[in-house]
């Protein structure tokens, strides 16, 4: 079996929530092995198991991991995170800029017992500048990078993005950044420290927007709901239908040609004040009103294989339940039923790297707090079995 572009590269995971354990999954769904440290209470993401299915997160971001336990604020703790640094290739954390430079395991500190280390440090606005020491989730950090005053509707107050836009970008950015210093190591035998600010993450998906505010010489732009963000397509919007709503798009002057076809209004596609991107911007309000008139008369499902027959980029505003059973992912293997021995039947993801050549890895669901206590620090890390004993009694474990 081919194992994965990262097969015998070792990780130790202590991320928590969101940010650090996606970038952690990422890697061990390309053959990594992933150590997952949680602190004697478990990563913060497991007590969310009082409110309903909120738990679900930790099973979707924790998959493939090897599960210990590890008491980091006694001595003994940090005696046996450092014997297993020694013998990893990189640290992925995403604690408070400092955090665990108070510990006495930060990047310096490991560095002098492991100088090709990489450790990879995930944080709101990284660990430099005024904004430093600021607290950072992805609420705050959407709040601070724009992204909330950017989105929603002109008239009402801002609202944030529904996905937790921040902390993934984020994960996703310092899994790269993390490859790429295991990469610059394996030319040069250097480690290095790697950072990724989930602002900076954020950022340039506002260009849309960007574009608006410099387009206007500074003026703030509004929030425009449904629209471009930059209002700079027409029609760009979530047009009515029988039975909910459609996503409908028109990138290019042809496009709006296909769109009349298929709405049958050649009178539409014939008028010379349409006919271009800028006109039709210029009258906005009534294409909209236009398209709206149109897709309101059928459901949406049969609308979009009408519109997908006429080459409209469109999509059916769906929800969770039809996204969670999607004949499509599930067919290319993006998503998987579990019986998880703590959360039941689920569907849990894979990577959405595809890394070709590569058989499919089999989704090893994750487990109860320090389920794989015992095959790391007795089997790998080569504690005795009197040792372990002994450490779990004192809390250590």
């Amino acid at each position: 079996m081919n194992t994965g572009p990262l097969h015998g590269v070792t990780i130790i995971d202590v991320g928590q929530i969101y940010n650090g354990p996606y970038c952690t999954f990422l890697l061990a769904m390309a053959g990594a092995r992933v150590i997952k440290i949680e602190p004697p209470r478990g990563d913060p993401l497991r007590r969310r198991t009082v409110v309903g299915g909120a738990a679900l997160p930790f099973a979707m971001l924790n998959s493939n991991k090897d599960m210990v336990s590890l008491n980091l604020k006694t001595e003994q703790g940090r005696d046996l995170f450092r014997a297993m640094v020694k013998r990893a290739d990189a640290v992925v954390e995403n604690y408070a800029p400092g955090t665990m430079d108070k510990l006495g395991v930060g990047y310096e500190d490991l560095k002098a017992i492991k100088p090709d280390l990489v450790y990879a440090a995930g944080s709101g606005y990284g660990r430099s500048g005024p904004k430093a020491k600021y607290p950072a989730m992805d609420l705050t950090v959407q709040a601070m990078t724009a992204v909330m005053s950017t989105t929603g509707f002109p008239d009402r107050p801002p609202v944030k993005a529904g996905p937790a836009i921040a902390d993934f970008f984020g994960g996703v950015h310092l899994y790269a950044g993390l490859v790429t210093a295991l990469y610059d190591r394996a030319v040069t035998g250097r480690g290095r420290l790697v950072e990724v600010a989930m602002m900076e993450a954020l950022y340039p998906s506002l260009s849309s927007s960007l574009g608006l505010y410099y387009g206007s010489h500074g003026d703030i732009p509004p929030r425009t709901g449904n629209r471009h963000a930059g209002l700079a397509e027409a029609p760009y919007n979530v047009y009515p239908t029988s039975d909910g709503h459609i996503a409908i798009i028109c990138v290019s002057d042809q496009h709006w040609i296909q769109l009349t076809e298929a709405m049958q209004r050649p009178d539409l596609g014939e008028d010379p004040t349409l006919a271009t991107l800028k006109q039709r911007v210029e009258r906005m309000d009534d294409v909209d009103a236009m398209v709206a008139d149109f897709t309101r008369q059928h459901a949406k499902q049969p609308l979009f294989d009408l519109l997908s027959e006429h080459r409209v980029p469109c999509a059916p505003v769906r929800t969770l339940d039809e996204v969670i059973n999607d004949e499509h992912l599930h067919a290319r293997g993006a998503l998987e039923w579990i019986d998880h021995p703590m959360y039941g039947r689920v569907a849990l993801p894979r990577s959405a790297l595809r890394f070709h050549g590569q058989d499919t890895v089999d989704l090893r669901p994750s487990g109860e707090l320090g389920r794989d206590n015992a095959a790391v620090f007795q089997d790998w890390l080569g504690l005795s079995p009197e040792a372990y004993a002994r450490m779990r009694d004192e809390g250590v474990v």
